[in-house]
């Protein structure tokens, strides 16, 4: 249904729009679609987060790595199913933890340091992480994201460290984990997706040899 409705959207655009080809119409496509398709994945999310008693942590996990994630991108899985049971186990598991779990100072620290390290590896060589149906391909939207994710995961690593709150600091540590690997090639390899601009550097290549 959704799928449909989707497509009744990019068919209206086209006719607005009659210089569209089919792979813009694609590409516009795969964006209504994550767009539409987030908003009953958010609701379902904070509902279950609610549900278990972990409503305003839910909140947190979600909105405390929104920015981070926004700039450093990631994978998508292929189905709506998919998304919805993926962000539940994410945003809700991180909440739920992160109550749960207490950490000594020296532990914390230690995962901070090993997290910065990772991160900065990482979005040097991943971020901004696109797909193949959403790829991001100019060198200053790249390099604008790519130097923001280096500070918002500075921003949420120092404020881990800093902010009193332990179930706060505990999401911070936790999300900003959970993101960071969700850009790397382990995991785009197990939920089978593509970089979008590693695709086009080949169709590059291809093209001039």
């Amino acid at each position: 249904m959704i799928e449909k409705f989707c497509e009744y959207l990019v068919e209206l655009i086209r006719k607005q729009t009659p210089e569209m080809d089919d792979d813009q119409a694609a590409i516009v496509l795969y964006g209504i679609e994550i767009i539409i398709g987030e908003i009953p994945k958010i609701f379902l999310m904070f509902i279950t987060g609610f549900i278990l008693g972990y409503w305003w942590q839910t909140l947190a996990a979600f909105f405390l790595i929104l920015p981070y994630k926004a700039c450093s991108g990631g994978f998508h899985l292929k189905t709506h199913i998919g998304c919805i049971l993926c962000t539940n186990i994410i945003y809700c598991g991180n909440a739920i933890l992160s109550s749960l779990i207490v950490l000594p100072d020296h532990i914390k620290w230690l995962l901070v340091v090993v997290t910065a390290i990772l991160g900065i590896l990482c979005v040097t060589k991943y971020a901004p992480a696109d797909t193949e149906n959403l790829p991001i391909l100019t060198k200053k939207e790249r390099r604008t994201k790519k130097t923001l994710s280096y500070l918002f995961l500075g921003i949420n690593l120092i404020a881990a460290i800093f902010v009193p709150n332990t179930i706060i600091s505990n999401i911070l540590l936790f999300g900003t984990i959970i993101q960071t690997l969700s850009i790397t090639k382990l995991a785009y390899k197990l939920t089978k997706n593509q970089s979008g601009y590693e695709l086009y550097l080949r169709e590059q290549v291809a093209n001039h040899s």
